[in-house]
């Protein structure tokens, strides 16, 4: 593409993202019979959540003991603490199965059970599962795995045309019916639009916008603006779920800052305080070493050990495998072990801090059992989609959620653009996008990435783990704030690789996102799942509904 100059695309399908969700629609919607581009903004298959997930994905097969849907559905209810959608969630957990056997039909590796019958894949017990359900691809390896075979089904199917460096600004529509999208294309600085019959939103969730987080650069939650934008509904956005256990010291290079939890509920590690002193019981919650307490728990628990004074050096919890011999440990993750000897870690004679990390959104766009939205012609798929996981999620279902997501969106995107392959011409509908694009006043001294870090600040320290009124009231002030100076701070595309375009998209992303989330977790004036108000502790009945924002 070059510098500057727009370019116009058309296609049956336009699947925004290329995580998990985004290349198993893609796939999905080419089996459909539809041409498709697949747009990132980063490279394809390599970006997004899928890749850095190494632990483990919740499917009721029943290889390791006998299971049903039916029992993951009970958990992931239980989990969601009454406000799961119910529609979705049977979803993800009937059709699991379904989308775990078919990678493991395109050489995934899912591991196997040694000996017997080992053509059954292992199952791991995780935290709030009856029974042991999670399959895994062995040493951390799962989200690789899993992003890498359908990166290479998706380079093999000819239907679907791949194009990275593209950060999607605005929806286009027509009528109330979305059409395509326009984008600016990083590496050039030029616009570029794409018309399509269906749009697919596969981009993640929200998590970049904390300063402790385990998000890729990507996940500012832009797809959640995109759709808002649009006209479509988001629901639950104030269930941000914090892994209890990311790392926190010694420095870890070139390692995932969630890979601890598979470690502790397979090998049994011990959640510490700085007196050395296991403390998860303390709090209504037993975990006896296994680590079946759920993540909203453990993370109220760390947190108010720390506010106790009862904190790590570096103000998070130790995690131990100190009472392991050194052949279990290396019989359970080898390769793992010698990866951490690299950063100086020996975990038989020493600890790591471990502290809460933002990991997960349960809110999202709103959509209904086919992953449409209420905007004819707009689809949503994976975590960019709400309400399956309610208030909190199950550990184990995000990529399930992804897969069976994503399939089902691919697969109902195509037959829509059956149906609408006259709006492929409505090069119209782009025009004022283009120009918005492009029109900016931005002088040299405005630093949009600044604020960013700022936003991230503020919501790490008002809509964290635990918030209160006063602190969502300043957070919303200050958001509002930087909403106010962010118009006169746009500079104008056109320059190839400009970041600074690129943060200040990032950034007015984020405080509208940023906003959705504040402003929801104010008005829920109660204690549930992930959600905790220090002034309203505990669960109120009044409050088992969702939020929407339209």
């Amino acid at each position: 593409m070059k510098e500057g100059a727009k370019t116009h695309l058309e296609t049956d399908v336009l699947v925004i993202g290329a995580g998990g969700a985004g290349m198993y629609a893609a796939i999905e919607a080419a089996r459909g019979g539809a041409s498709v581009i697949v747009a990132d903004r980063s490279l394809i298959g390599r970006g997004g959540a899928t890749i850095m997930a190494q632990m483990t994905v919740a499917v009721a097969l029943g290889e390791q003991e006998p299971d049903h849907w039916e029992h993951h559905y009970a958990d992931t209810l239980a989990a969601g603490r009454g406000l799961c959608d119910p529609v979705l969630a049977r979803l993800l957990c009937e059709e699991g199965p379904e989308v775990i056997r078919e990678l493991d039909a395109w050489g995934v590796g899912w591991a196997r059970q040694e000996g017997g019958a080992s053509d059954r894949m292992k199952q791991a017990h995780a935290p709030g599962h009856d029974r042991p359900r999670c399959v895994y691809v062995d040493f951390l390896n799962t989200g690789p795995a899993v992003s890498k075979t359908l990166r290479t089904r998706l380079i093999r199917t000819p239907e679907i045309r791949r194009i990275g460096d593209l950060l999607v600004t605005e929806l286009a529509m027509r009528d109330g019916e979305c059409v395509g999208a326009t984008a600016l294309h990083l590496s050039s600085g030029a616009p570029v639009t794409i018309a399509a019959g269906a749009t697919i939103v596969a981009t993640g969730g929200l998590t970049r916008m904390y300063q402790r987080n385990s998000a890729s650069a990507n996940m500012s939650g832009d797809g959640y603006a995109l759709c808002l934008a649009a006209g479509a509904e988001l629901v639950d956005m104030e269930f941000v779920q914090f892994f209890p256990i990311g790392h926190l010291a010694p420095r870890l290079i070139g390692m995932d800052p969630i890979m601890w939890d598979p470690f502790r509920y397979k090998l049994g590690g011990r959640l510490l305080n700085g007196r050395r002193e296991e403390f998860v019981q303390n709090y209504g919650a037993s975990d006896d070493g296994k680590y079946v307490v759920t993540r909203d728990r453990a993370t109220y628990a760390i947190v108010k050990e720390v506010e106790a004074g009862r904190g790590s050096p570096h103000g998070g919890a130790w995690l131990s495998f100190e009472h392991l011999p050194e052949a279990e440990l290396r019989a359970a993750a080898g390769p793992v072990i010698d990866r951490l000897a690299k950063n100086g870690i020996d975990l038989t004679r020493q600890a790591v801090e471990v502290a809460p990390i933002a990991h997960y959104h349960m809110g999202g766009v709103r959509a209904d059992a086919a992953m449409a939205t209420r905007v004819p012609g707009l689809f949503a798929a994976g975590e960019a989609v709400g309400g399956a996981n309610g208030a909190n999620r199950l550990s184990g279902n995000a990529i399930t959620e992804a897969l069976v997501f994503g399939r089902k969106a691919g697969r109902n995107a195509a037959a829509h653009a059956k149906k609408a392959a006259a709006s492929r011409a409505a090069a119209g509908a782009f025009g004022d996008a283009v120009d918005r694009l492009r029109q900016g006043s931005g002088m040299p001294g405005d630093n949009p990435a600044a604020m960013v870090e700022e936003l991230q600040a503020v919501m790490q320290k008002e809509v964290g783990p635990f918030r209160t009124g006063a602190g969502l009231t300043r957070a919303l002030a200050r958001i509002d704030a930087m909403g106010k100076a962010l118009p006169a701070m746009k500079p104008a595309a056109g320059t190839a690789y400009d970041t600074a375009l690129a943060d200040w998209l990032d950034l007015s992303t984020m405080l509208t996102v940023a906003r959705c989330v504040a402003s929801s977790a104010l008005s829920r004036t109660e204690s549930r799942g992930a959600h905790q108000r220090e002034d309203f502790p505990g669960m109120d009945p009044a409050w088992q509904k969702n939020q929407v924002i339209a």
